[in-house]
């Protein structure tokens, strides 16, 4: 068992920015990007999706894609298909959309955890990166199952139930990509 992996959280619909993780940042696909930051930490990265992507795009991924088996609810009912998926002790959450993202914020988040804590979260600016955090796998599930059972939840409904360490970060790893202004 690997004690510690990467859920790159690629299955968004993307309605206002359509393949936005196919467009190119730095001569390659923004998913490809991201990928390749995180997997530079040296710790497996899975690739949570709602199917398939194109050839091109997937021939570019080296790495095991778990597929979203509830597309379009949102990305904590992918992360919790992934944290079923895999037997690591604890997850990485990170939004592929999230191009500044690399492996040196996985190792801060590594460095920060303690004993009983079920969630690290990077916060900056007064807010917090629920898609940028780190997880322990069966914390996430059992709250996650419980809250699955609501109309309304999400990632940031989760770490309100889990022990939680908040660590200031600094906010240029959390650009966030949504629209096609939103390019680096």
């Amino acid at each position: 068992m690997d004690s510690v992996a990467i859920v790159l959280l690629a299955g968004g619909a993307a309605s206002r920015f359509p393949g936005k993780l196919e467009h190119r940042i730095e001569g390659r696909a923004m998913l490809v990007r991201s990928f390749e930051r995180l997997r530079a930490s040296g710790r497996p990265v899975y690739v949570a999706a709602g199917g398939c992507f194109s050839p091109e795009l997937d021939a570019q991924l080296d790495a095991p894609t778990i597929v979203d088996r509830h597309p379009r609810a949102g990305p904590l009912r992918a992360f919790l298909d992934a944290c079923a998926a895999i037997r690591a002790e604890r997850l990485f959450a990170v939004a592929a959309d999230q191009p500044n993202l690399d492996a040196s914020l996985i190792a801060r988040l590594s460095a920060a955890w303690r004993e009983g804590d079920e969630a690290v979260v990077p916060e900056h600016d007064g807010k917090f990166e629920p898609l940028a955090a780190a997880y322990d796998r069966r914390a996430a599930l059992r709250e996650g199952f419980e809250l699955r059972a609501s109309s309304n939840y999400g990632v940031r409904d989760l770490i309100a139930r889990l022990r939680a360490r908040f660590l200031p970060c600094p906010s240029a790893y959390f650009h966030n990509v949504n629209r096609p202004e939103d390019l680096p």
